[in-house]
């Protein structure tokens, strides 16, 4: 039996931090991802998620320079979960999604437009 933790990603990008380390690129930034539904009412409802992404430049992934504030990215890697206690002894956990592909997509690549309202 094989384990599995993979999760695959398309969204808009909000906030983007390249860095060097060593002779290496790394690239933290952020996705959101939208679910459209109806609520009970009929009411058009979004349902807005943010992720965080931790990219390393390398085979899959390359020209970081490029993941920018609204830009338009597909995502696929794994998902690492870690525990922290804050200042005020509050332990709080947080989730982050390592890459191991990054895509840059032009909004014409999608056949299938995100629809914000059923």
């Amino acid at each position: 039996m094989e384990f599995m933790n993979k999760i695959e990603l398309r969204g808009i990008v909000g906030t983007s931090s390249l860095n060097r380390v060593g002779d290496s690129e790394v690239c933290r930034f952020s996705i959101a991802t939208d679910y459209s539904y109806k609520d009970r009412d009929g009411n058009p409802v979004v349902d807005t998620t943010w992720f965080n992404v931790t990219a390393w430049e390398g085979k899959n992934i390359q020209d970081l320079r490029r993941v920018v504030r609204g830009a338009i990215v597909q995502v696929s890697g794994r998902v690492r979960t870690y525990k922290y206690t804050t200042a005020d002894g509050v332990e709080k956990s947080s989730w982050e999604v390592f890459a191991r592909r990054v895509s840059i997509l032009e909004p014409d690549d999608d056949p299938v437009q995100p629809q914000r309202y059923l």
